[in-house]
């Protein structure tokens, strides 16, 4: 009696799950595949770019005088105003000059008693000369007339270097600007009493200046580096002169806003850093920017070349490879490995891997896989993006070229 209540059990079972099996088998039969995804690709574009690199340094003034007097005395006027600009020639300081008033006449004295002596001299001389053949003089006479000449030609032209002296010292009581530049401070007050005329190392600083319309940026370039860079200021200078344009940045600014140009290279390599000396001269005509400032510099790694170029965004990484996708036959996704060049701005040079006309997709890396197919909206590259481009390409470049052409859209299925 128990034998047929199982199978009338499951018979029961299968007759509940059919309806549940046939809905199932019908929703498979009825579904759609999903559609591709949509994603933004636009077309490289081809620029003339130059490789960079940043240095780190120091701007340094070009030259700097120490303001010492040439004469000794008593300070009366320091009429310049501390950490302005000064010309070269301008009176800093004058020092108390009726002492050397005073020296001057009489000196001025002493040659005019001089050429009275060479005048009194000369005419008795031609006096004698006029009676000589007559033999009314004897000839030691005659001697001893052109020797007191001599003698008061000689006394009056070291009362005339004398007096020359005297005017000096006399001028130099206004001690002036020796170079153009920015004055430091006063370093000797008016009413004391200062040492001149004894060098450096006797002399009394009274200021410095530094000239500042124009500084120096030193820094220092690998080793690694400092031969591409030989090689390209060969190409910019002329024998035994360099001419490199750079950019240099000081602290606090964006960008490299201040051109220079390298002008100096050092003759050999550092042994303990493994570095090598290089100079930049930057123009401060304003003298806005202080010697001693720390400072970046932007010097040329290559010379000018043509580089295709997209968003930085586009490159993606798998392991240490770099890839980007791009549009292939019936918008199928394909991945392209790729070499990078340097950044300029949002943009990344590819040295390798794709052309100016293959379409890289931009937005939507997440949702294209390689081998699938994708729904591609094709816009060109930013206005922003193309802007920060010319931004990082200096002046000094050629023009910058036009993107290269590329269709209105993607490849068609």
């Amino acid at each position: 009696m128990s034998g047929p209540r199982p199978s009338r059990f499951f018979h029961l079972i299968a007759l509940c799950l059919l309806p549940v099996t046939t809905g199932s088998c019908n929703k498979q039969q009825n579904a759609q595949p999903p559609e591709p995804p949509s994603v933004t690709a636009s077309y490289p574009v081809t620029r003339q770019v130059m490789d960079w690199a940043d240095y780190s340094g120091f701007l340094t003034s070009p030259d700097m005088a120490n303001v010492v007097p040439r004469v000794s005395g008593l300070i009366v006027d320091a009429s310049f105003r501390e950490g302005s600009l000064v010309n070269k020639g301008d009176i800093l300081f004058v020092i108390d000059d009726r002492p050397f008033k005073a020296d001057v006449n009489s000196k001025q004295a002493d040659v005019t008693r001089g050429q009275a002596q060479v005048d009194l001299t000369t005419a008795t001389l031609h006096r004698m000369e006029k009676v000589r053949e007559t033999k009314a003089i004897s000839e030691e006479d005659y001697d001893t007339a052109k020797a007191n000449l001599e003698q008061a030609q000689a006394t009056l032209a070291a009362a005339k270097a004398a007096l020359e002296t005297a005017q000096l010292s006399l001028e130099w009581t206004r001690v002036t600007a020796p170079i153009n530049g920015r004055v430091s401070r006063q370093m000797v007050q008016v009413g004391n009493m200062v040492n001149g005329g004894g060098g450096q190392s006797q002399s009394t600083l009274l200021t410095t200046i530094v000239q500042v319309d124009q500084l120096y940026c030193y820094v220092n370039i690998p080793e690694r580096i400092a031969t591409t860079f030989q090689k390209l200021a060969q190409v910019h200078g002329q024998p035994g002169h360099v001419n490199v344009p750079c950019y240099i940045q000081l602290e606090g600014e964006t960008g490299f806003p201040h051109r220079g140009n390298i002008d100096f290279v050092d003759n050999r390599v550092d042994v303990n850093t493994g570095t090598v000396l290089i100079r930049g001269v930057m123009p401060n005509p304003n003298g806005v920017v202080n010697a001693g400032s720390f400072a970046r510099m932007r010097i040329p790694g290559s010379a000018a070349y043509e580089a295709i170029l997209i968003p930085d965004a586009a490159i993606g990484t798998e392991q240490s490879e770099r890839y980007v996708l791009v549009l292939g036959p019936q918008n199928t996704v394909q991945a392209r490995r790729v070499k990078l060049g340097e950044l300029f701005g949002t943009m990344r040079a590819i040295t390798e891997g794709i052309k100016p006309t293959d379409a890289v997709i931009v937005v939507g890396l997440q949702m294209a896989r390689p081998g699938g197919k994708v729904n591609p909206q094709i816009v060109p590259i930013s206005q922003a993006d193309l802007e920060a481009i010319d931004k990082s390409i200096p002046a000094t470049l050629p023009a910058a070229t036009q993107p290269a052409t590329a269709p209105a859209t993607g490849p068609q299925s």
